[in-house]
Order: structure tokens, then C-alpha cells, then sequence
């Protein structure tokens, strides 16, 4: 099936999910438990001496990966399988990054919560079903 991307999300500084996309099949109460402990993992790493990957393999397992960016108040969290490259995925999360505030100069965390639809179909430009589709930031919307 080749590598994929497990799940996105972006959350804020005090752990509020502002977007979450899984791509598999995960009941809503474990959809909660994952982007808890994602963020737990990701926001107790000190930003300055550490790398933007982690893993956690009770969480997904030892084939995954954890990759993030932190922008300002929100943390942007791709979760993918080992065959997906990390630094491939990193420059996906600034594409995103890039395409979202050319739309909404500068995005900040409102954004996310009054255009949710707007970033949703962002997203689908960039990733559908867990699969890559996207990363030519001129290119999207």
C-alpha cells in the first residue's frame, strides 16, 4: 500500500484540537485519547533542543512516525508510517503552512475555527485518503 499518512492535526498551546483527520478507521473516543497524548508527547519537548520527530509506539505501533512543526500558538502534527520520509512530511507541513496564510495573511488559530471548511479543503488538496497529492504550494486553491 505504500507509505501514508496516518493522521493530521493541529493543535493549540493548550492542547485544543483546531483540526483532526484521521485516516484510518479509530472511534472518536480514541481519536481523543491519540490527540491527547500527541500533544503531551510534542509539547513537553523543549522547541530549541530537539528535533521535530517523535514516536510512541503504544500509540500507533512500531512502524510510525510522529512529525511537528510549532508555529506561534498552534502545533502542526502529521502522524505517518515509516515509509513516508520524515523531512518529506516536514516540508508537507510547511506547504500547508505556507498555503494557509497566504489565504488568510498570516494564519492564526481563528482562522482555523471561523474558515474550518476553507482549511478542510486545503487539506484535501494536499492530502486525501492518507495519500501525498500535493506539495507544490502554487499549485493549491
Amino acid at each position: 500500500l505504500g507509505a501514508m499518512i496516518k493522521c493530521i492535526m493541529v493543535v493549540n498551546n493548550q492542547g485544543k484540537a483546531r483540526l483532526a483527520r484521521f485516516y484510518y478507521d479509530a472511534p472518536v473516543d480514541r481519536q481523543k485519547h491519540i490527540i491527547q497524548s500527541v500533544y503531551r508527547i510534542v509539547s513537553t519537548r523543549i522547541d530549541d533542543q530537539t528535533c521535530c520527530f517523535a514516536q510512541d509506539d503504544s500509540l500507533f505501533g512500531p512502524d510510525h512516525k510522529i512529525i511537528y512543526r510549532h508555529f506561534a500558538t498552534l502545533y502542526f502534527i502529521f502522524v505517518s508510517d515509516s515509509a513516508e520520509s520524515e523531512l518529506g512530511v516536514l516540508d508537507l507541513i510547511q506547504v500547508f503552512v505556507q498555503v494557509l496564510d497566504s489565504c488568510f495573511e498570516n494564519v492564526c488559530e481563528l482562522d482555523l475555527i471561523y474558515h474550518f471548511d476553507r482549511v478542510n479543503y486545503i487539506l484535501d488538496e494536499i492530502v486525501m485518503s492518507g495519500m501525498v497529492l500535493e506539495t507544490n504550494a502554487e499549485l493549491i486553491v
